[in-house]
């Protein structure tokens, strides 16, 4: 009988508070695949290397992981990225992954979760149910992704648009690190007369940028902008991973998993 193993990679968090996003998508994917052997890894090293140093907590890369399966004998890797876009993180695991053709005789690979059209609607309906109770007229949702450099930072100007398509006209996406910014998503309530702003982080775990540049008690917060431009603000601090159909989307793509 082959050996098989599911390997689910994330960009990993050092935040005992936020890991639980990872570990519910992990379950979600060891559900629908009971008979594969779980591996975990993460692509961030500087997550790997702090959570031994302060953790003595070990955690594959994925190169590392692909390598012990390699040395384990496994015949068959099936592999889920619980990253959101298409960017530098999923291109970087590729890349890892790619030298295990010739060792490993069947590795596929899940896409990130948002790939394909549908899996903005999808996600966006998602989100929104977060919102308990519809938006009134002067409240707005606010959503913080990462942002990249990366070209498929588009995907949140994507996933803006979506929500607009979709008819909730008071959502509003910005970034830590790319466009659009705090500041246009700012220009944008200004405009509409916006009162009062719920924040939402748009990322896979409320971690590090969910609780300090999203929800931290320091000045230079989302939290505390908005609120010092004159915004009431509601903090949503979950990370998407939390929610069970996000979870399940992943679990999707897993299922669509191509060889590399």
């Amino acid at each position: 009988m082959s050996k098989k193993a599911l390997l689910v990679v994330s960009f990993g968090t050092s935040f005992d508070e936020a890991l639980p996003a990872i570990v519910n998508i992990e379950e979600h994917c060891k559900k629908a695949f009971p008979d594969y052997d779980f591996y975990r890894a993460f692509t961030s090293g500087m997550i790997i290397r702090k959570l031994k140093r302060t953790k003595n907590v070990s955690i594959y890369n994925p190169e590392e992981a692909m390598e012990q399966l390699a040395q384990e004998g496994y015949e068959e890797v099936i592999c889920q990225p619980t990253h959101i876009i298409n960017g530098m993180e999923y291109e970087k695991m590729i890349r890892m992954l790619q030298p295990y053709k010739d060792k490993i005789p069947s590795i596929r690979i899940g896409k990130p979760l948002l790939t394909e059209e549908e899996d903005y609607k999808e996600a966006c309906q998602i989100v929104m149910e977060e919102m308990k109770n519809p938006l009134e007229e002067k409240e707005a949702f606010v959503l913080m992704g990462h942002g990249t450099e990366h070209f498929a930072n588009s995907a949140y100007c994507q996933f803006e648009n979506m929500l607009r398509d979709m008819g909730y006209e008071n959502t509003y996406v910005g970034t830590v690190e790319g466009f659009p910014s705090l500041d246009y998503v700012i220009r944008r309530l200004k405009m509409r007369n916006i009162r009062k702003v719920f924040l939402m982080p748009l990322m896979v775990v409320a971690g590090d940028h969910a609780r300090n540049d999203l929800a931290g008690a320091e000045e230079d917060s989302w939290d505390s902008i908005l609120q010092a431009e004159g915004f009431e603000t509601e903090v949503i601090l979950k990370g998407l991973g939390e929610i069970d159909a996000i979870a399940e989307m992943f679990v999707n793509h897993l299922k669509s998993a191509q060889e590399i």
